[in-house]
């Protein structure tokens, strides 16, 4: 049995930061002390000054496979998301073909079994007419099933009210929505288009306005009200929506709310200079949006950060506003751009663990995971608080081979990432082999 034996972390978990030792066997961490004394051949890892905390568990990524793998595929995406202190990920529907079939997602779990370097589950897609499928999720081993509510399109934009409100009445499992209103968006659209002759990435955010978004989510929100759903509305952007949402703990709320790492990052300021890099769906909006998300992790409004990582070549994004794609790849600096963060006050690191580990961990119901604890499985991340990162060409990972973070500078550096126990990530290469990686499951 695989022994790893931390020596002198400062453990962040739970609302606590302490120096402890950790050690590891096989997947599962089996002692946490403030000394261990060491084993006959027993790894260890001198953890000295660098923060140990739980591997963030990303409730929002787009992995581009099935049928869109020019962008992204679950083995290029997951080894990104490793190096960047990600361990977990749930996987959105929107490929080729669409995953609104239980079929479909089978084959997902099928494809992530033999390529997945991080922990793996995936939505079923809603549409109109798929309530059989969304009403045969197991939820134990499935994640939830994600609305797109007049933000997208084929068979993935469910805007009729009779599915939506048979969905929300029926659904087994968790609901998940990208909340925009359609009908709001073309009516800016339409004012916007009066009064000059072509769209601007300047626009994006005039399009998709705090209006657009408020309508949808007042609309998620009054269903799982209405029926007692569990509902749990995707990357909020804007002040406005935030009285959608209490205060509070996350485990003692049916309707909670997240924030992305682009959103709490940029600022339409930035469109000047970034440009269709940082067009996104919901878009990026103002200052004083950006520093109410941030104030309402304070509140507990926003239970969870994650990131809707959502990779596009270069190529795509340099064409013309209207048909450059929206997304963003960000798995590998999400935890480095939280730590600046941290390091600018803006939050505390105990905070930063509960929304990117903790709380996912307990609003999904993951079993043993998201946490630090005796018997729990050993996804980690080992930090070093004062090694400064550059973005740049040569260090990162997504197939799509950019950031919208390129040049930046990170205070804090992720030095290596345990999945299930095992090294995958050593701060210079990744592990070459999914052997690690496990499906989630569900105590619900």
């Amino acid at each position: 049995m695989a022994s790893t034996l931390f020596k002198a972390a400062l453990v962040v978990n739970e609302g606590a930061e302490f120096e402890s030792d950790v050690r590891v066997e096989d997947t599962r961490i089996t002692e946490i002390a403030p000394s261990i004394t060491a084993r006959a051949k027993e790894c260890i890892v001198d953890a000295q000054g660098c923060y140990l905390m739980p591997g963030m568990i990303d409730d929002q990524v787009h992995f581009r496979e099935p049928g869109l793998t020019h962008k992204g595929t679950i083995y290029s995406e997951s080894r990104a998301a490793v190096a960047g202190g990600i361990t977990s990920f749930m996987e959105m529907p929107n490929v080729t073909p669409a995953t609104t079939t239980l079929a479909a997602l089978e084959d997902k779990f099928a494809l992530a079994a033999n390529r997945s370097i991080a922990n793996y589950s995936f939505y079923l897609g809603a549409t109109q007419d798929n309530l059989d499928q969304i009403k045969q999720l197991d939820v134990g081993r499935h994640c939830g099933v994600k609305i797109f509510m007049g933000a997208s399109t084929g068979d993935l934009l469910v805007e009729d009210p009779v599915a939506l409100e048979a969905i929300f009445r029926e659904s087994p499992a968790l609901i998940v929505t990208h909340c925009e209103s359609g009908a709001v968006m073309s009516q800016n659209k339409e004012r916007i288009l009066r009064h000059k002759n072509m769209l601007e990435i300047e626009d994006h955010p005039k399009i998709r306005d705090a209006e657009a978004c408020f309508a949808s989510s007042e609309l998620a929100v009054g269903l799982a009200r209405r029926y007692g759903s569990q509902l749990h509305v995707l990357h909020i952007t804007t002040a406005q929506e935030l009285s959608l949402f209490s205060s509070g703990s996350v485990g003692n709320k049916k309707v909670t709310a997240e924030a992305c790492v682009h959103h709490l990052w940029f600022s339409e300021d930035d469109y000047a200079s970034l440009g269709n890099l940082i067009k996104c769906n919901p878009a990026i909006k103002s200052p004083h949006d950006r520093d109410a998300l941030l104030h309402a992790l304070h509140t507990g409004q926003i239970d969870i950060i994650a990131t809707d990582h959502a990779p596009h070549t270069l190529a795509e994004k340099q064409c013309a506003y209207v048909q450059a794609p929206a997304g963003l790849p960000l798995v590998q600096h999400a935890l480095p751009s939280l730590m600046d963060h941290v390091h600018h006050g803006r939050m505390s690191l105990p905070m930063l663990v509960e929304k990117t580990a903790h709380n996912p961990a307990k609003r999904y119901a993951i079993a043993r995971r998201g946490f630090i604890r005796e018997g729990y499985y050993a996804d980690l991340v080992l930090m070093a608080p004062d090694r400064p990162y550059t973005v740049a060409d040569d260090n990162i990972l997504y197939k799509c081979a950019w950031s919208p973070f390129a040049g930046h500078t990170f205070q804090a550096s992720v030095l290596s990432t345990w999945v299930n126990g095992t090294r995958v990530y050593d701060g210079h290469s990744i592990s070459q082999t999914p052997a690690p990686a496990m499906p989630l499951l569900f105590n619900r």
